[in-house]
């Protein structure tokens, strides 16, 4: 008989039983679907021999997030990390890039390089303490309460109208927007700007590191030490109640709230029940995975190197394009997310062909196939792309939200990213993760510190749990 119930084998869950069974208890892990990983499934989409992240990609907390680095990933499997984290073009064939080094990043600035250097060194220097703010529960001390403060100035900043007072030309605005648009939202908005300027931080100190052989190597890697830690992976095996459960003594929920609802079987006190039932999930996006017959022919130099390109042109545009979005419309010109992994992993694809991934907003539940938008886009920034595509694959926002019951509506990051969205996630508190079921507790992405493949959510679940029911501290994690 287990100790642990673990529901959902998604970066979180998986990292919750990582350290559960580091512990010394005996954990069980249920997957609902035929394979594991939630958001860390890699597959052949189309062909054979043509490998594609069916969700994340690229994985800026890799060598950040605590549970990681004491996990220690990176000895574990190999990661490649491009000299060039990310980059944005705009037309005339001119780019962005942002570089691990700061110095160079901002010497490809013009003018702006000064102005970016300002904002972005005091975080960089203080890169520890701005990783602990970011991915840990926000109602609580600080560790560096100076990292705290020049990361809230700046977020002001960037996340108002105010976002362009330092800057005099495009090159700047537009690689700081390309990063924000990873939050889905309004632009400007603090929340964007704070997730904008985390993963800024990130790519200039560690990198944003590439997995080799797709992100499903980092769920298998997590596998592998439940498994040699006594623990056991069980696939095909959807729960629909907590009943079904075996009777253990702790049970952690890599759901969002409306899982927890459903699983809850009506047991939930009247007002937690309500907020699971108000909590607010955001827009969504519609993904689009290309088998090529070559390298995206990138009008500007450089951008071949970068692990990530912001497809979208000036801060200008992208902000309508999100704006849009979050009217309730598609944008013509969207923003759009694209990494090419078979640059720097020659394994995902045949000699000769590549694959490209690839992602826009749009609203939620859309139905919408945004292929064309998003292939205009690319043609217009890398002439001559449209020609070198063999094949095509798109996941409509709805379509996402079938694939992964957390993603509602085709929102993938399991819940809005607004400041009421950060700080009441999924309630207000200061231990979240707890549900007010015994030994019930919730892990999933729609609990701090949010989405991304962190494994944060449920090592800070695991934490409690081990507190509370078993009296035991938290284990090594080392290899």
């Amino acid at each position: 008989m287990p100790d642990v119930a673990v529901v959902g084998s998604g970066p979180n869950g998986l990292a919750a039983a990582v350290t559960l069974a580091r512990a010394g208890l005996k954990v069980h892990v249920y997957e609902a679907a035929p394979t594991l990983g939630g958001g860390l499934r890699t597959g052949e989409l189309m062909e054979p021999g043509h490998f594609h992240d069916v969700c994340s990609a690229v994985h800026p907390m890799a060598l950040a997030s605590p549970f990681f680095r004491q996990f220690e990933l990176s000895r574990r499997i190999r990661l490649e990390v491009p000299d060039v984290s990310y980059g944005t073009p705009l037309d005339g064939g001119q780019a962005a890039l942002a570089y691990r080094s700061l110095e160079r990043t901002a010497a490809g600035l013009g003018r702006d390089g000064v102005a970016f250097t300002r904002l972005m060194a005091p975080l960089v220097d203080r890169a520890d303490g701005v990783t602990d703010l970011a991915l840990n529960q926000l109602l609580r001390l600080p560790k560096d309460p100076m990292a705290a403060a020049l990361f809230g100035a700046r977020v002001l900043e960037q996340g108002s109208p105010l976002w362009r007072a330092r800057f005099r030309e495009e090159l700047a605005p537009a690689l700081l927007t390309g990063v924000a648009a990873h939050a889905v939202s309004k632009l400007p908005a603090p929340a964007a700007a704070a997730a904008g300027l985390m993963l800024a931080t990130l790519a200039h100190t560690g990198g944003w590191p590439v997995p080799i052989g797709g992100s499903a190597a980092i769920a298998q890697a997590m596998v592998a030490d439940i498994k040699a830690h006594g623990g056991d992976v069980e696939t095909a095996a959807r729960i629909g109640s907590l009943a079904e459960l075996p009777p253990v003594r702790a049970t952690l929920l890599d759901v969002a709230p409306p899982g927890l609802l459903a699983l809850a079987d009506g047991r939930l006190p009247e007002r937690y029940r309500r907020a699971l039932e108000s909590f607010r999930f955001g827009d969504a996006a519609c993904k689009v995975d290309f088998i090529l017959s070559g390298p995206v022919p990138w009008a500007a130099p450089g951008l071949a190197d970068a692990g990530t390109v912001h497809v979208g042109g000036t801060r200008a545009e992208m902000a309508e394009a999100e704006n849009l979005v979050a009217a309730g419309r598609h944008p013509d010109r969207p923003y759009v997310l694209v990494s090419q992994p078979s640059r720097f992993d020659a394994g995902r694809a045949p000699a000769g062909r590549h694959i490209l991934w690839s992602y826009c907003h749009v609203p939620a539940g859309s139905t919408v196939d945004m292929a064309e938008a998003v292939t205009a886009q690319l043609e217009r920034f890398a002439p001559g792309f449209r020609d070198l595509v063999r094949s095509r694959h798109v996941t409509t926002a709805a379509g996402l939200a079938g694939y992964n019951e957390n993603y509602v509506g085709g929102d993938f990051s399991a819940g809005m990213m607004d400041l009421r969205g950060i700080i009441r996630r999924p309630v207000l508190g200061t231990v979240p993760w707890r549900t007010p079921l015994p030994g019930v507790y919730l892990c999933s992405s729609s609990t701090p510190p949010g989405p991304g493949v962190t494994g944060m959510p449920g090592y800070h679940a695991a934490k409690y749990a081990l507190k509370d029911i078993f009296g035991l501290t938290l284990p090594s994690l080392a290899l």
